[in-house]
């Protein structure tokens, strides 16, 4: 059995922030994660808004830690060396109906706290963004509005918490959760392991409504609602520079059309609710659904430009707020949980609570001091020229590039199985690095990244994997394949 002080169940933007705070206390921490890496779940699969807090109901979870986490972003971002953009946001409407809507999100936004809000003409908001709909009438400016690239964030929080002390575990989805004679909890997995920890927080996202009805005397119900999206090739010149919005709905906020921090468009998501929290599926009637709505913003969009389509589950509760603080009926648990949008841009904040909240119980002292992040190397298709040669000098591995659509060397790959909670999938590599990012999606270079993959890792080519589990790249080795064996189980 392993013991911890405290466990997280969930590795994504909530479960890693609020690790890298407890990371801050003189403890012992310990991340339990189902998938096969850091931000597997929603995290990598959401628009990276975040959002300044306008819409929000006054007096909600979402309001409170939306706009205070919201105003740490840039911070936080910048020591962690994350992309991030202060681009501002637009709501557009077309008529008298959307106008109310408008003149209500203005009111709460300043109801919240949201500073620099204004309500635009048509025609102002055309000047600001010409590739609008000329027949927009109203818009709701909001200058507040920021991306960020969420699932490099959420990396680099986990590295962050690593280098002072906070292990992470993959495959371990949570199973059982109970109370021993000692007062502990006793936590099993899937995967037949235990743990012991003094207090728990389930930050599991799809899962949190399953976690919490095992450690609490009451029962949830979290509704999942999938998102579909299509993702646009990087463009020299973006046709908007800020995050478009439509007026939202009560499913949410509607589609978007959104530059990203990495120069491409995000068109998406529509709304749908589902009975499997993981069917990531994309369908015909779904990116149907974007790209008309998205017309609606943008009427010369193309899908020409298309790269990839995928889509993400919200975890909604029935009681359309976040679920933050100590769990109903114990006081050595604690959650966050139906953390859909604005989740990504509460995360901050959620975490800086919950931390307080959990050394207040423990009695925890924060550490005299704690270890720098390892802030990594500038990206090699950001660099001048002189920045590559001296790049390549330094380490000659930076003058090979494997993925040829996003510029990604071979020394940036390596470094990226080599961070504190290294990639050990091809999908980890990806999203740390930008290699298979670009138009031919890995195409021409996931054979090489494959091959470095088994060599840092030792593990063998046909047994590395694209996201963890059974998703081999190989069957089998040629060798094998004509000896007529197979491999083994």
């Amino acid at each position: 059995m392993i013991q911890t002080d405290i466990l997280i169940a969930g590795a994504g933007i909530i479960g890693t922030s609020l690790a890298r705070e407890l990371s801050r206390y003189d403890t012992s921490v310990l991340v339990v994660e189902r998938g096969s890496d850091i931000a597997e779940g929603a995290t990598k699969a959401n628009s990276g808004i975040v959002h300044a807090g306008y819409d929000a109901v006054p007096g909600s979870r979402k309001a409170y830690f939306n706009v205070r986490g919201s105003m740490m972003y840039e911070s936080i971002c910048k020591d962690l060396g994350v992309p991030y953009r202060r681009c501002g946001s637009l709501v557009v409407g077309f008529d008298d109906a959307d106008r109310s809507t408008l003149e209500g999100l203005l009111k709460r936004g300043i109801e919240n706290g949201v500073t620099g809000l204004r309500l635009l003409t048509g025609k102002e908001a055309l000047r600001l963004e010409p590739s609008l709909n000329p027949e927009v009438q109203w818009a709701l400016d909001v200058p507040t509005g920021a991306i960020v690239s969420p699932y490099e964030l959420a990396f680099a929080m986990a590295d962050d918490a690593a280098v002072n002390g906070v292990r992470f575990l993959f495959g371990q989805s949570v199973s059982g959760a109970e109370k021993t004679a000692d007062g502990k909890w006793r936590i099993s997995t899937d995967s037949g392991e235990l743990y012991s920890c003094r207090v728990f927080i389930n930050c599991a996202g799809a899962s949190g409504a399953v976690i919490h009805n095992m450690i609490s005397d009451t029962s949830l119900h979290m509704i999942h609602r999938r998102g579909q999206y299509y993702l646009l090739d990087r463009t020299p010149i973006l046709p908007f520079s800020r995050t478009i919005f439509q007026c939202p709905s009560l499913l949410g906020k509607g589609v978007l059309v959104s530059p990203t921090v990495h120069g491409n468009i995000l068109l998406g998501p529509n709304a749908e609710d589902i009975q499997d929290p993981l069917d990531t599926a994309t369908t015909a009637e779904g990116l149907s659904f974007v790209l008309s709505k998205a017309a609606r913003t943008w009427p010369e969009v193309s899908v020409r430009k298309n790269i990839t389509n995928f889509s993400g589950i919200r975890a909604h509760l029935e009681q359309d707020d976040f679920m933050i603080g100590s769990v109903s009926g114990t006081e050595s648990a604690f959650e966050a949980i139906g953390i859909e949008s604005p989740g990504l841009s509460s995360a901050p904040a959620i975490a800086v609570f919950l931390a307080e909240k959990v050394s207040e119980y423990l009695g925890l002292k924060r550490k005299s001091s704690v270890l720098p992040y390892p802030r990594r190397p500038k990206p090699f298709h950001d660099m001048n020229d002189r920045e590559r040669d001296q790049a390549i000098q330094s380490d000659p591995e930076y003058g090979n590039i494997v993925c040829r659509c996003e510029t990604v060397t071979e020394s940036e790959i390596r470094q990226a199985i080599r961070r504190p909670v290294g990639a050990t999938t091809i999908d980890g590599i990806k999203r740390r690095t930008r290699a298979g990012m670009g138009r031919c999606q890995g195409g021409f270079c996931c054979p090489r990244v494959a091959q470095i993959l088994s060599e840092e890792t030792g593990v063998p080519l046909e047994r590395i994997t694209k996201n963890g589990g059974e998703s081999y790249l190989l069957v089998n080795t040629v060798s094998t394949f004509l000896k007529g064996g197979i491999l083994d189980d």
